[in-house]
């Protein structure tokens, strides 16, 4: 009697040795490190050797320089050391000519088959490590203003397409007023902007000589639309946030309007904020194949009627023409997707007005390339000869695209002659050319390394002296089942740890709250379950018996208690943000281990001691 089945204690066994495994990380110490990446390209083994090799040529003292988990990571043994050699080691990459970002990181001391295994420490969020937070606002009325000026424009193009009169088209805050010469053409009009302009609800209003077509956007347009907005806004900022060099940043939405930017490690606000507030913009223009770039680069300047690029993948030269044909605040979307041949290609769509002018370079143009170029322009902060300091723009201009034009079209066309992987960044670039909304911050803190590793000492010493506490209480009150208990407890914080290892959740101040919390609800079931036996004991039951009885009649009270604070603990983790997130991540993972631990685990170390004996008497 009391005794698991062997696939029993098996499970129980490969649960807590791979919890032990995944949680190991945990335990090393964790060295400044430098992490280095290239555009578009992974770690490799070349690039490896070619760190090596700057950091003995520049004599830079450093630990160990190895690849981890697709990233090519150097540490160091302090601080110092660390940021001297990342001035050196940029300043030494750039005379290479590559695009690298160098950024500042932390790398354990892992042994080499952890790492061969992909283990990992714990991620911490940014209330531990220390960093900025910034919190914008994204305008969506600004936003709807830009799509109700789209509307404007491609139904005045449909209405002159179709040869229909009117005598004005515009938008008036949420509603497309259309003003039409005449009944036929208001009913004409109506059939027209039906069929070929999706997402208004249009109604007539005719009164005396005022034919008015009036347009609204349906509630699953604005929607879409402040999606579109809050998504691309986000591409555009993760994009500049990689100019910082900034590891593990976080760029991601909160609630219906809100964008939250932390940037782990960096504590110069006013360069992050030069970063996020920086414009970009795109432009397609026609590729000029009559004259060689070759030659207008060594001249030093282009043919009249043209302008000297650079493609961004080679840095070769390429000449564009100076009309542009479009350009990207007149860009609607893109997306990567796939040519009716299969092969990866990157869907455009562009406004009326620009589609039309599109359509018209194309019918003259079929079998000729057209370029796409990326523009940004950032803030900079000079100092005058006086030594006065202000700001100016600076713009910076890449080819990032050259295609074939295969056919005549408009507003809607696809680039091909892509791989998957330059489809996929063409398209990301294209929708990251510029903000699809203004943003403002709204909440701007700075959080220092010092209050962070404060802050990580609390937590942490708040969980032992809780954890520590429990186990004295245990033991006295409960005697070799309280150790029993204690032992569950232990393996519960082990595999609690390993899950946020494993699935690099990022552990926040609120989460150690709630582990503290769930320390305290894991030994909770054992109450349940060793008051059941102490009752089924005084009932007269046998040892045996009041164990079984013990663990089968307090299972629906545990599953009912848990099930119902799990419940909880993911409502919060669903809607909540920020803080109550973290805390709910913790709350969940531990509700699982801790009733897998106080449950399953106690009930094999039980039998393990008093299965299949005959026993007097429970130390309980």
């Amino acid at each position: 009697m009391n005794r698991f089945p062997w696939w029993k204690n098996l499970i129980v066994f490969l649960v807590v040795g791979f919890g032990i495994l995944f949680a190991s990380p945990n335990v090393f110490q964790a060295d400044p490190a430098i992490q280095v990446s290239q555009q578009n390209e992974g770690a490799s083994e070349a690039l490896l050797a070619e760190i090596e090799a700057i950091m003995t040529t520049e004599n830079l003292g450093y630990r160990e320089v190895f690849i981890d988990q697709d990233r090519l990571m150097v540490s160091f043994d302090d601080d110092t050391a660390r940021l001297v050699a990342k001035d050196k080691l940029q300043a030494a990459l750039r005379e290479t000519g590559g695009e690298f970002v160098v950024a500042l990181n932390q790398s354990p001391r892992l042994p080499g088959f952890m790492r061969s295994l992909g283990l990992q420490p714990m991620s911490l969020g940014l209330d531990l490590r220390g960093g900025v937070h910034f919190l914008l606002d994204v305008d969506m009325e600004a936003a709807l203003e830009q799509t109700m000026e789209t509307y404007e424009s491609d139904i005045k193009a449909a209405l002159r397409t179709e040869k229909i009169r009117y005598r004005s088209v515009r938008a008036q805050g949420d509603i497309l007023r259309i003003s039409l010469r005449g009944n036929n053409d208001l009913e004409q009009a109506e059939t027209v902007i039906d069929d070929e302009i999706e997402g208004l609800l249009l109604q007539t209003n005719v009164s005396g000589d005022d034919f008015l077509l009036l347009g609204r956007l349906t509630e699953d347009k604005i929607r879409e639309r402040q999606d579109f907005a809050i998504q691309q806004n986000i591409i555009t900022l993760r994009n500049r946030v990689n100019e910082l060099g900034v590891a593990e940043p976080i760029v991601q939405r909160q609630g219906v309007n809100r964008i939250v930017v932390q940037l782990p490690g960096v504590q110069d606000t006013a360069e992050a904020k030069r970063i996020l507030g920086a414009t970009a913009t795109l432009e397609f223009r026609a590729v000029d194949e009559n004259n060689d770039p070759f030659s207008a680069q060594q001249a030093g300047r282009p043919p009249a009627g043209s302008l000297l690029f650079y493609m961004n993948d080679s840095g070769a030269p390429i000449l564009l023409k100076r009309d542009v044909i479009a350009r990207g605040d007149e860009l609607t979307d893109a997306s990567s997707t796939f040519d009716e041949n299969g092969a990866p290609a990157v869907s455009v769509n562009l406004d009326a007005k620009a589609g039309q002018r599109m359509l018209t370079f194309t019918k003259a143009n079929v079998g000729k390339r057209m370029a796409v170029v990326f523009i940004e322009t950032k803030p900079k902060l000079v100092t005058d000869q006086d030594g006065n300091q202000r700001t100016i723009s600076e713009p910076t201009s890449k080819v990032i695209s050259a295609a074939t034009v295969q056919g005549v079209f408009s507003n809607r066309f696809q680039i091909t002659g892509l791989d998957s992987g330059e489809a996929r960044d063409l398209a990301l670039l294209l929708r990251a050319g510029a903000l699809a909304a203004p943003v403002n911050i709204v909440e701007e803190r700075t959080i220092g390394p010092t209050l962070g590793k404060d802050n990580i000492e609390k937590g942490f010493k708040a969980t032992w002296i809780g954890l520590v506490a429990v186990m004295i209480f245990m033991i006295i009150y409960y005697r070799a089942f309280g150790f029993v208990a204690n032992l569950a407890l232990a393996t519960n914080i082990v595999l609690l740890v390993a899950l946020l290892s494993m699935l690099q959740a990022s552990l926040t101040l609120p989460g150690i709250a709630g582990i503290v919390l769930t320390v305290g609800m894991a030994v909770d079931a054992n109450v349940l379950i060793f008051e059941r036996i102490r009752e089924e004991l005084r009932n007269g039951n046998s040892p045996q018996a009041a164990i079984h009885a013990g663990y089968e009649k307090a299972f629906s009270s545990i599953a009912d208690a848990n099930v119902t604070t799990l419940i909880a603990a993911v409502v919060l983790l669903t809607f909540g943000t920020g803080p109550i997130k973290g805390f709910a991540i913790t709350l969940s993972l531990g509700i699982i281990t801790s009733m897998f631990t106080a449950i399953m685990g106690t009930r094999a170390v039980v039998n393990l001691i008093y299965g299949n004996k005959r026993v007097e008497r429970l130390a309980i």
